[in-house]
């Protein structure tokens, strides 16, 4: 409500002033987009097509992607060629906002405008077998490029979700110099994987073979390729990743990674109601909050909470305190909760569960 000043004028409240701030940050920051966009085509940068790999049921799959305008000169990231990759690089090519995509999957074509950050998320209605499928993308004026499809049987009860940061890789991502030195700086070579967590995750998938398994973070689109390389090196097992954007919106200044989770979580819930979910995450963030809401909302979707304890220096690093307490979140009642520092002491804790 604006004030009063008592002279005939009304002044703008705090609230109704972040919100013209805010979206005048937004204004700024499509108007900046398409400043580089059209530099880009100027200088005659190309499009580029990055077929990311999904998942789906029978009935219906989620197929991902990311069309960019690139410098000829540059490497393209998802190549094998590109073995020495600075973050930064992620992050200089620029988004081909609402740029026309096709997509094939099996028989079916289908045809796509790209949202204003370049990313083709959609639902395709396709009756797919059971199995891994190849899926083609191809932006207008880009090659065609390829991911796979994960079709989950409805006889698949188990399915795996992990975080990323601090839980496959040590990154301290909410210290802000540290965050922007990983995303920007670091060669994906430089990042720490998390000691013994490739091989628990390599144990269930060999313990579940049909299991999806999904990687969601709050890390932006841009380092997926680099995400997906670091995952590959590392011997994790091979899964779609749910990302997010960066930068300001209509409502905040950033773009909220705990909703994304939660949303991202409910869509699980939503098309796979026969498949209870592993959920890995860590206690830097609010992954034990995420997923104890969601075991309230939908206990019959969650077979394990699994929440990696970050050591004392890994814990200062991410400039928080430990939010894995036991006693500060609520799990109903036949939900396993499971906790340790690494990958071999979770391993066996799964074990003695039943779940390895």
């Amino acid at each position: 409500m604006a004030k009063n000043t008592g002279a005939g004028e009304l002044l703008p409240s705090v609230d109704q002033v972040t919100e013209q701030a805010i979206n005048l940050g937004y204004r700024f920051d499509q108007k900046l987009q398409r400043w580089r966009q059209g530099r880009a085509v100027q200088r005659g940068d190309i499009p580029t097509m990055l077929a990311f790999d999904g998942y789906g049921s029978p009935r219906d799959v989620r197929a991902l992607g990311r069309v960019l305008l690139k410098t000829r000169s540059l490497v393209d990231e998802t190549g094998a060629a590109a073995e020495s990759i600075r973050g930064w690089r992620s992050f200089s090519s620029v988004p081909y906002a609402f740029a026309h995509v096709n997509v094939w999957l099996g028989d079916h074509e289908f045809h796509f405008v790209a949202d204003k950050g370049g990313v083709i998320d959609v639902d395709l209605n396709v009756s797919m077998a059971p199995g891994v499928h190849t899926i083609y993308m191809q932006a207008e004026g880009s090659d065609v490029t390829e991911a796979t499809i994960t079709v989950v049987s409805d006889q698949q009860h188990l399915g795996v979700v992990c975080d990323v940061d601090d839980t496959v890789m040590v990154t301290a991502l909410p210290r802000p110099l540290l965050a922007a030195w990983n995303s920007f700086v670091a060669n994906e070579h430089a990042r720490t994987p998390t000691p013994g967590m490739s091989t628990m995750m390599d144990r269930l998938r060999r313990s579940h073979p049909h299991a999806p398994f999904l990687y969601l973070s709050t890390g932006a689109w841009n380092v997926a390729p680099t995400l997906r390389r670091f995952l590959t090196r590392n011997a994790y097992p091979a899964g779609a990743l749910l990302l997010t954007d960066w930068g300001p919106t209509t409502e905040r200044w950033f773009r909220s990674g705990a909703q994304h989770k939660v949303q991202n979580l409910q869509r699980l819930a939503t098309n796979f109601p026969h498949v209870k979910w592993i959920l890995i995450g860590d206690d830097g963030q609010h992954d034990p909050q995420i997923y104890s809401g969601f075991a309230q909302r939908h206990p019959e979707s969650v077979a394990a909470i699994v929440i990696r304890n970050l050591s004392p220096t890994e814990a200062v690093l991410a400039a928080g305190a430990r939010v894995s307490d036991r006693h500060q979140v609520t799990v109903p009642e036949g939900v396993l909760w499971l906790e340790a520092n690494d990958g071999a002491s979770i391993s066996d804790q799964l074990r003695d569960a039943g779940l390895l």
